[in-house]
This record gives C-alpha cells, structure tokens and sequence, in this order.
C-alpha cells in the first residue's frame, strides 16, 4: 500500500502548531522544508502534503490526502462530508456575529429585513441566519471584515475571533456565536476507506492523540513518610492511584508518583509539601494513552 497522505497547513501560526504536533507524535517532516517541496515524508508509511488550509478539505473529500488537519471552520464552510476524527486543540476561535456599538441590535433575532451581513464564511453565515429566521443580505469579503460597518459595505459581520481585541479595536460587540472552531483532524467517511487505510488512519489518530492528552498531564514524583501514605493517596489520586516505590535505604521515606493534569499541579504542589513531602519533581509527558 502506498503512504498514507496527510494534508497540512502550508504557512501561517497554524502551519507550524502542527508540524509540532506531528513531530512530537514521531511524524516530523522539518528536515525536509528548506526545498519549499509541496510533499514530504512523515516517516512510517506517511507523507505530508503541504497546501492552503482552506483547501485541506477539498484535498481530503477529493482524495487528494487520506486525512488533513485545519480548522473545523474551514471544513464546515467547505461543505463537504468529512469525518472529524480528532480535536488536535490547536488554534482555537470561535465565528462570532458582530454588531456595531451604537448598533440596538443584542441577538440575531433583532437584525431587521434586508440587513447585510459581511463575512469570509457565506456558507456558514447563510445557515445561521436562516435558522434563526434572519433575512439578510450576505456580503462576501475576502478580508478585513471588521472595517466593512465604517466604511458602509455591511451593517454586521460574521468574523473570526481568539480574544476579541480586534472588534473591540473596531468599535464593534459580539451578538452571537455561530461556531466554535479549533484545528481538527478529519477524513473522508471511514466506511469509504479499504481496511488496511482504516487502520492506519486509527494509528495516525492514536498517535496525535496521545500527544494531544499529554501535553494537558505532568509526572510527578515526590518523597514522603511512610505513615503519611493515607494522606497521599487523597492528594495523587493518579490512575487509579499513585504508584508507590521503595527507596534504596527501606527507611521512613517511600518514593511517590503520579499522572496529574496541568491545572491542579500548583495546588497538589502545596498538598504534598504541607504533609512534609521532599524531593518534588515534576516532567512533561511526551505521548499518554489511558
């Protein structure tokens, strides 16, 4: 069988989110980028097809790739009937109707007859509109949406947004929230694939998400007294439980260690030294499958 072919963003913030990713997860093509190829090997049986995000999901719908990785915006507004296999949890934002200021209007419902609406995403724009019973002109723009209620090209604008600050630098407020988009990765219907595809598609998904998971879990390793070990399991509960390990001199010490998410490592931090734990060490995860 061939190489399996992954779509991936050929530039952008994006872009190089994922080939971090793909490199953690043991796939990494970097050594092969200075040629400025349009392809290049991943390694075990993948190939990465390097191509505008805007495009992976007619690469993948067309069977130009086996799978990509973009934004779950681009392949909703590209319509095509793709499979997401993965939330890759890179560059996440969300597609927002905006209104202006001064504007009375605080929900859809409210955008009178005939508004127009400027926006990137008709497809998606049209779909929101229509379900909420809007009838609204839809302005494509290729770009700069924000700038289009000054200058009298739209009334609103569906856009993207991460924080918010360039509406915010436009005079503009978030009526609603169309979509809520982060990189995926997707593929054609698994059902259209011949077995062997199928299983490496189920590999290439384990392996993202593996890296996916570990990077929102540290290891942690701790000393602490024998008789305090109650008290520990209450602090690491871990995977069922904190792993337990003898020390070399068999005293009042044993060595403790644990799996914890990212959030709760400052507080678990203080829990352990508050019963008089030593030796405090904590390491990133590079791959994690539960």
């Amino acid at each position: 069988m061939r190489n399996v072919r992954v779509a991936v963003p050929n530039k952008g913030v994006m872009a190089d989110s994922v080939l971090q990713l793909l490199g953690d997860a043991g796939l990494d093509p970097r050594s092969h980028l200075g040629s400025r190829a349009l392809e290049a090997s991943l390694g075990e049986g993948f190939d990465a097809v390097f191509v505008a995000a805007g495009n992976i999901p007619e690469f993948v719908a067309d069977r130009a790739a086996d799978a990509g990785i973009t934004g779950w915006d681009l392949v909703c507004e590209s319509g095509r009937a793709l499979e997401m296999r993965l939330d890759v949890e890179l560059a996440p934002c969300r597609l927002v109707l905006a209104a202006p200021h001064e504007s009375a209007v605080d929900a859809v419902e409210k955008i009178p007859p005939g508004a127009r609406v400027a926006t990137v995403f008709p497809r998606l724009t049209r779909s929101f509109l229509a379900d909420a019973g809007v009838q609204a002109e839809v302005v494509e723009v290729s770009g700069a949406v924000e700038i289009t209620p000054r200058l009298g090209v739209a009334d609103y604008v569906v856009d993207l947004v991460a924080t918010g600050s360039t509406l915010r630098a436009n005079q503009l407020i978030e009526v609603a929230t169309v979509l809520t988009s982060s990189a995926r990765l997707v593929t054609r219907p698994s059902s259209e694939d011949a077995p062997e595809l199928r299983a490496r598609l189920e590999a290439l998904t384990l392996a993202l998400g593996s890296v996916v998971q570990a990077r929102k879990l540290r290891y942690l390793m701790a000393n602490v007294a024998r008789d305090r070990l109650d008290e520990v399991r209450d602090i690491l509960p871990g995977i069922g439980g904190p792993d337990v390990v003898e020390l070399l001199d068999g005293g009042k010490l044993i060595a403790v260690q644990a799996v914890v998410s990212l959030p709760r490592i400052s507080a678990t931090i203080s829990s352990l030294k508050a019963i008089g734990a030593t030796g405090i060490v904590v390491t990133r995860i590079e791959r994690f499958i539960p």
